[in-house]
């Protein structure tokens, strides 16, 4: 398939400047389905593939993650020199070697915590991303508990804000600056993507030299890595899978297994 990555990007850019269109729309009314279902009207279908034969546990996603969106305080969680970790890299050892998986939020499109938000906080954009609005959020947690895959974060104080950081418009699809009793999460860096640039995890990690990270629509069939372009579907016949894939949540996150 004959795709340059400045034709990919130059297509995700055409999607955002439409999704930017309605974002006023979302903020005062959330695209909420009845069902919990990402909207089957979606423009995009935004998805990562995670390469683990090619990661090495560097971490540098995390701190990419983090750097972009000015991640704050674990406050008791697991973290990253201290920081949440919206995009964690877990270590499995098996049959005495190790392995890594990179792990942002799922961003499910049958996704639990958009069922069970009873303010309509947490939703989907036009382009299916589970976004959070933190002026709507309650603090309630029942997201939280409601996530099989503890992908996201509850800012038990005042986050820490930088003289700059205070003048940022906060938006959900770059949810700066943080606030104390809300949740947050991984969202795909939305700010991005409608700008027609890869998430900052994803970026790093090819100027890193793993491009263990894809990401795409599989809308279009077509995913990047930074470098390449190639097809979702060509990828995912080498044995792709989704993490607790049995539970119905229809995660965006897929995973590429090793030795194949």
């Amino acid at each position: 398939m004959k795709v340059t990555r400045r034709k990919f990007l130059k297509a995700a850019l055409g999607a955002g400047a439409a999704a930017a269109t309605g974002l006023l729309i979302q903020r005062e009314l959330p695209l909420l389905p009845a069902s919990g279902h990402a909207p089957t009207r979606n423009r995009r279908k935004w998805v990562m593939v995670v390469d683990t034969d090619r990661c090495d546990g560097c971490q540098k996603c995390t701190e990419a993650c983090i750097l972009e969106h000015r991640v704050p305080s674990a406050w008791g969680e697991p973290s990253y020199n201290g920081s949440q970790e919206w995009v964690r890299v877990y270590k499995h050892e098996e049959n005495g070697t190790s392995w890594f998986q990179p792990t942002p939020c799922m961003n499910c499109q049958n996704a639990p915590c958009v069922k069970v938000c009873p303010v309509g906080a947490t939703y989907y954009n036009e382009d299916g991303l589970v976004l959070i609005d933190n002026t709507r959020c309650i603090g309630c947690r029942f997201c939280m508990a409601a996530c099989p895959y503890d992908r996201r974060f509850f800012n038990w104080g005042e986050p820490a804000h930088s003289p700059d950081e205070v003048l940022i418009d906060y938006n959900p699809e770059y949810p700066v600056p943080h606030r104390r009793g809300t949740v947050e999460k991984c969202v795909f860096c939305a700010h991005r993507v409608k700008n027609g640039r890869l998430p900052a995890c994803v970026e790093m990690c090819h100027k890193q030299g793993m491009k263990a990270l894809y990401f795409g629509d599989a809308n279009e069939d077509v995913v990047t890595n930074g470098e390449d372009v190639v097809r979702l579907t060509d990828l995912l016949e080498k044995g792709g899978y989704r993490l607790k894939e049995e539970l119905g949540t229809q995660p965006s996150v897929y995973y590429l297994p090793r030795g194949r």
